[in-house]
C-alpha cells in the first residue's frame, strides 16, 4: 500500500465494507479492475466513457473480462461471476475512482509510466481477491456430549456472526436432503439465485413438496408458499429456531394449516439422529458425511469458498 498513491488508497478505504467478505463487495473490485484495464489502453477519465447506455452498468464489465484480468496476475479462481454488472453501487464507485485518479495528473506521464501505476493499482485489488478466497472456512464444533440439535444450532450462530447465514442454511438443507435421499437428485443452485430466475417453486422440490429455506422469513416467502398451494404443491418453510414461532404465526395468517414450518436445527438434526440409528458412536460419522456433501455442493456453485465447513480434528 505504501507505494500506491494515497488518493487511490483513500478511494479503496471509502468503499462500503461487506461483513461476509471482510472487505468491499466483489462487484466493487471487479468493476474497478475492468476500468483500470481500459485506462491502460486509453486514458480517459470522463465517467460517461465508462458506463453503458442507461448509466446503470459499467461498460465492459463481465465475469469473463474480470477472469481474464485476474489470470494475467496468476489468479485462476472464479470471482464475481457477473463481473460487477449487478453491483448497484458500481457506477458511483467508479465515478469516485476516476475523480481520485484525476488528482494524480497521470495524463502528464508517458504511457509506460502511467500504466505501471495503473497496474500496481490492479495488483493491489488482485491481492484483495486473494484475501477473499483465502478467508477461513466456517468452523464446525463437534462435541459428542451435546445434542445434535445444539451442534447444528451452534453452526448457525457462527454463520450469523460471519454474515453468511443465508448461504449456510440453504446449502445445509440441500446437503441434508441429499444425505437422506441419496437416490433422488437434489437441485443445487447458488444461494443468491432467486426462485423466479429458474422458475423453481422453491429452493428444493421433492415429490410435490416445495421447500423454502430462509433465515429472515419476510412476507414474500409466505406469498411464495401461498402460490405453491394454488399450483398443487405442499409448501414447507424452514427457518432458524429463533424465527420459528413468528414464522408459524405468519403461516397461519397467510394459509391456515397449509404451510409446514420447522426449524433448521430440528429439520437437520432429527434426520442425522435417525440415519445414525440414534447411536452415539455412529453420529460423528453421519455428521462427517453431511459436511462432505455440503462442501461438495458449495464448491460446485459458490465462488466464495469460505462458505465451506472445516471439519474439526475429532471428526477427521
Amino acid at each position: 500500500m505504501q507505494n500506491l498513491p494515497k488518493e487511490f488508497i483513500n478511494w479503496y478505504e471509502s468503499l462500503k465494507m461487506v461483513k461476509a467478505n471482510k472487505g468491499p463487495a466483489n462487484g466493487s473490485i471487479a468493476t474497478a479492475l475492468v476500468v483500470l484495464n481500459r485506462l491502460q489502453a486509453e486514458y480517459i477519465l470522463d465517467f460517461n466513457e465508462h458506463v453503458a447506455d442507461g448509466g446503470m452498468q459499467i461498460r465492459g464489465a463481465s465475469g469473463s473480462a474480470v477472469s481474464a484480468i485476474l489470470k494475467n496476475f496468476g489468479e485462476d479462481r472464479p470471482f464475481a461471476k457477473e463481473g460487477g454488472r449487478t453491483n448497484r453501487g458500481g457506477p458511483s464507485e467508479v465515478k469516485e475512482l476516476l475523480l481520485a485518479l484525476s488528482h494524480l495528473q497521470l495524463d502528464q506521464l508517458n504511457k509506460h509510466e502511467r500504466n505501471s501505476i495503473l497496474i500496481d493499482m490492479q495488483s493491489f485489488l488482485v491481492e484483495r481477491v486473494k484475501d477473499y478466497h483465502n478467508r477461513q472456512k466456517i468452523r464446525l464444533l463437534f462435541n459428542p456430549d451435546l445434542s445434535t440439535w445444539y451442534i447444528i444450532h451452534n453452526l448457525l450462530q457462527i454463520s450469523i456472526e460471519e454474515g453468511k447465514a443465508g448461504y449456510i442454511a440453504q446449502h445445509l438443507i440441500g446437503a441434508k436432503l441429499q444425505l437422506r435421499f441419496p437416490n433422488i437428485e437434489i437441485s443445487n443452485q447458488s444461494a443468491s439465485t432467486a426462485d423466479m430466475q429458474t422458475n423453481r417453486p422453491g429452493d428444493f422440490l421433492i415429490g410435490q413438496t416445495a421447500f423454502h429455506v430462509t433465515v429472515a422469513p419476510m412476507p414474500a416467502v409466505f406469498e411464495k408458499c401461498k402460490y405453491n398451494i394454488t399450483q398443487g404443491y405442499k409448501p414447507f418453510l424452514i427457518v432458524p429456531d429463533s424465527k420459528l414461532i413468528g414464522a408459524r404465526q405468519n403461516a397461519e395468517q397467510f394459509c391456515q394449516q397449509q404451510i409446514a414450518v420447522e426449524s433448521i436445527e430440528s429439520f437437520v438434526s432429527q434426520n442425522i439422529e435417525e440415519i445414525s440409528g440414534f447411536n452415539k458412536n455412529v453420529l460423528g460419522l453421519t455428521i462427517k458425511d453431511l459436511v462432505k456433501i455440503y462442501n461438495r455442493r458449495v464448491d460446485s456453485t459458490e465462488t466464495d469458498k469460505s462458505l465451506m465447513i472445516e471439519l474439526p480434528s475429532n471428526l477427521l
